[in-house]
């Protein structure tokens, strides 16, 4: 039998994942509150709702990768929600990188309606995203991950079980805050090298191939030297997600002041105009 997927958001990375999960056979419909995001996927066979809870009827399970808790809670709750109408048993998998704490509260009303959830944020971008070479980082219970994993593996390479409820969520938090603090401080250093009148190309080379070396740094130092800012991660969601591990981890008394302060160069980004861009672009008030 067909398997039946609803999709709740359709920006860089929910528009690739139902292509993927339709070139996998799945049976797809797709919502989108700008519905002009959804009609190219109309064309390749996937169904458009105008309303989470009429992507969610009939649903077998329901992805959800929207920009933040505001959004996410946006599609699931109330009596236009995924929520209203789906349908006992379902397995609701939450992809948006959320609060734990947003977490727990959707796992409660999905509770109450005898739905299964799963916090599945992913790691990876655009091209990730378009290839199906996303990797999951989930909690929940084992169980439900094992009748979701079809689904998941048609999207991605590589699933993380993390542990309860609110893992996945925790753990994306913690890589997106080592990676935005990187980001920020790649922008920094890089914006001193041009400066000082060294040669960037030997300076990037020599930092690459030691020890701050990591495909990140590879990657990201590319973009801010070609002034390449066409969008794999949106530039003010780092800064939200910063701003989500400061809020987890102080509510398990761990202060992030270096979360802090990159936070603070993605909102001078922002500010300054690079908000539509990818995060890269936060180079470019320092060149200023």
């Amino acid at each position: 039998m067909e398997q039946r997927a609803a999709v709740l958001g359709l920006g860089t990375m929910g528009s690739s994942m139902a292509k993927n999960l339709l070139k996998a056979g799945f049976a797809v419909t797709a919502y989108n509150r700008n519905r002009a995001r959804a009609e190219p996927l109309a064309e390749l066979g996937a169904r458009i709702a105008t309303t989470p809870a009429e992507a969610a009827i009939d649903a077998d399970v329901i992805v959800s990768m929207l920009s933040d808790d505001y959004a996410s809670r946006k599609v699931w709750s109330g009596n236009q929600g995924a929520l209203y109408s789906a349908k006992p048993q379902t397995i609701l998998i939450e992809s948006s990188t959320v609060t734990p704490s947003w977490i727990a509260e959707l796992a409660a009303m999905a509770a109450e309606r005898n739905l299964d959830l799963l916090d599945a944020p992913v790691t990876g971008s655009r091209v990730q995203a378009e290839s199906g070479q996303l990797n999951f980082l989930v909690g929940g219970d084992s169980a439900v991950l094992q009748r979701a994993h079809p689904l998941l593996a048609a999207m991605g390479k590589q699933i993380f079980f993390f542990g309860p409820i609110g893992s996945g969520a925790r753990m994306k938090l913690i890589n997106n805050f080592l990676s935005g603090v990187q980001v920020a401080s790649l922008a920094e250093a890089l914006a001193w090298i041009e400066l000082s009148g060294l040669s960037r190309e030997q300076a990037l080379a020599f930092l690459k191939n030691g020890a701050p070396g990591s495909p990140l740094l590879g990657t990201i130092s590319e973009r801010m030297v070609n002034a390449s800012y066409d969008v794999n991660f949106l530039l003010p969601l780092m800064g939200k997600d910063l701003r989500y591990a400061q809020e987890d981890a102080a509510s398990l008394g761990v202060e992030l002041r270096i979360a802090q302060a990159a936070e603070s160069r993605f909102q001078e980004a922002a500010q300054a105009g690079f908000s539509d861009r990818d995060m890269s672009a936060v180079i470019e008030p320092l060149r200023s």
